[in-house]
């Protein structure tokens, strides 16, 4: 027999097990039997980009000088891009050499990011309920968690400032998202003037995930973090196209704001990957420069679905709130079953029994349980019957509308 054995690093060990595997696991299995599973578990785009972009990307792959490495923070042209988009959309100025940084989407930027932010002994607070890779990458750089409830931002700000306050050695980085993933909690502009109060008076970094800043509704716009007097000073922001363009799997995503936290992430990169396939840049160039009215229309269309999806759970008895931004609906499911049942196993129940795949709340933390995530990437017949097999598979009674 042999002694050898695999020793994995702590890094690997401190990561909890994967809550979603249980899930796909089953969802994967009655797929295979022939079920029709409506899955609105994970916020994966189904809409495709335009044709316009497709064929840019098509036309570049056939260009024999886009198939070697590309440089690690992106075509000029494609920083440059965001540079004009930020000033157009945000009024904000960058600079697209030393203030903007492309990655392999915003997870991969805001990842290797916390790689050069922290190490072993360094703290960061991060938003709760949390998306997971805002806890994980965190674990991953060897730093230490504290998750605070983000839901009411006012109170947020407040535990910000007196952890701040009385923990030594005081956080290094401070994490924010909005709107939120997964509870759709969005904020003002005034909010982030606070955040930068507090960032100058207690010293910490701030890395603001804003991958949901394109989709909002009802006239709300999401600011963007940089967009307020000393941001640059204190932070950054990521961002993705993976929402508002539909280029989710394109993987293509950004970091912008202040230089030398742009520095140090391109020095992580630098050592880790060669840069995005050409191609891909090319047609993001072509999306950014064509494809504002793309991203408005998109986002009409998961306003559309948020209406029907709320909708139809306060029909069948369930209260649910009306977000303003992101492809999400974070609903409270009925106290009947949250007496019965953690969100997990509800949301099993849902799969198994109702053929509807969600998300639950618990595996957002601890503060999400009690909650399920649905996703708006299904069409609006599609988020219909999801709702029917929901009201069948628990025994409810749909309501007549109004």
């Amino acid at each position: 027999m042999s002694l050898f054995s695999v020793q994995v690093a702590d890094r690997v060990k401190r990561l909890p097990p994967y809550l979603f595997g249980k899930i796909n696991e089953l969802k994967y299995k009655m797929r295979k039997q022939g079920a029709d599973i409506i899955d609105l578990g994970m916020g994966n785009p189904r809409d495709v980009p335009d044709p316009m972009v497709i064929d840019k990307l098509c036309e570049a792959a056939r260009d024999e000088k886009n198939h070697g490495y590309s440089v690690s923070n992106g075509l000029k042209n494609l920083r440059n891009e965001i540079s004009k988009r930020y000033e157009r959309k945000h009024g904000v100025s960058l600079d697209p050499d030393r203030e903007v940084l492309a990655g392999l989407g915003s997870k991969e930027v805001f990842s290797h990011m916390c790689l050069a932010l922290l190490g072993p002994g360094d703290t960061a607070i991060v938003p709760a309920p949390s998306f997971p890779i805002h806890v994980y990458a965190v674990a991953l750089a060897s730093g230490n968690v504290i998750s605070l409830d983000c839901t009411q931002p006012d109170k947020f700000l407040s535990n910000i400032s007196g952890v701040a306050e009385h923990l030594y050695p005081k956080p290094k980085v401070l994490i924010l998202n909005y709107p939120h993933n997964p509870t759709t909690t969005v904020v003002e502009k005034e909010f982030f003037v606070d955040v930068v109060k507090l960032a100058k008076k207690f010293g910490f970094m701030v890395i603001h995930d804003f991958a949901y800043g394109d989709v909002c509704f009802d006239g709300y716009h999401a600011p963007s973090f940089l967009s307020v007097p000393g941001a640059k000073d204190v932070g950054v922001e990521t961002i993705t196209m993976s929402k508002g363009y539909n280029m989710a799997g394109w993987r293509l995503g950004f970091c912008v704001g202040n230089s030398e936290m742009v520095k140090a992430l391109a020095t992580i990169k630098g050592y880790y990957d060669y840069g995005i396939f050409q191609p891909i840049q090319i047609a993001g160039i072509v999306a950014l420069r064509h494809g504002e009215d793309l991203v408005e229309k998109q986002a009409l269309e998961y306003q559309k679905r948020r209406d029907v999806l709320v909708e139809g759970l306060r029909r069948i008895g369930w209260q649910v709130n009306v977000p303003k931004a992101s492809m999400f609906v974070w609903a409270q499911y009925p106290l009947a079953w949250r007496e019965k049942m953690n969100s997990i196993d509800f949301t099993m129940k849902l799969l198994e029994e109702g053929e509807v795949a969600v998300s639950p709340g618990g595996g957002f933390g601890e503060a999400g349980e009690g909650y399920l995530r649905l996703a708006l990437v299904e069409n609006e017949q599609r988020l219909r019957q999801a709702v029917r097999q929901i009201a069948r598979c628990l025994k409810t009674d749909i309501l007549p509308p109004l």
